[in-house]
């Protein structure tokens, strides 16, 4: 049996009125940076903003969500394809992972298409950083589509 995967997601704070449809029905469906767990089942059991720049509420989202017993956090699609992207997310990954020992995603729900088309003229995403960065998110064009 595999074991349940505990999830906590941080999202951007432009968007902290955000109600995560796109975020959770990734997740129902495991689409977007959520595909790593198509064999087992999640649970969802912290879900917060950074509290924006430079995002403050990172480092206690992240002692919150550890005792809520989280194995994984994942940074927004938001954080990735905002305008501009947030700058703090090898920061905040390197943060989360180092301080309490748990794995962390960029990214949630895949890209949508309105976001990706418009990163690609604004060559936003062609660094091998961004590049790695916006891996776990990066589908075909019908998701993306879907995503809009």
């Amino acid at each position: 049996m595999i074991p349940k995967i505990k999830i906590g997601i941080i999202i951007c704070h432009r968007y902290s009125n955000c109600a995560g449809g796109k975020c959770f029905r990734a997740m129902r469906d495991r689409e977007g940076a959520f595909s790593i767990y198509a064999d087992g089942e999640v649970e969802l059991v912290g879900f917060t903003s950074c509290n924006g720049c430079p995002g403050g509420n990172v480092e206690y989202a992240g002692e919150e969500m550890l005792k809520n017993g989280v194995d994984v956090i994942h940074l927004a699609t938001g954080m990735v394809v905002g305008y501009p992207p947030c700058r703090s997310i090898p920061t905040f990954k390197d943060f989360l992972e180092k301080r309490y020992g748990v794995k962390v995603v960029v990214g949630t729900h895949p890209i949508p298409k309105k976001y990706f088309d418009m990163h690609t003229q604004l060559g936003t995403w062609e660094t091998s950083l961004w590049k790695t960065l916006i891996a776990p998110t990066l589908c075909d064009e019908a998701t993306r589509v879907r995503y809009d």
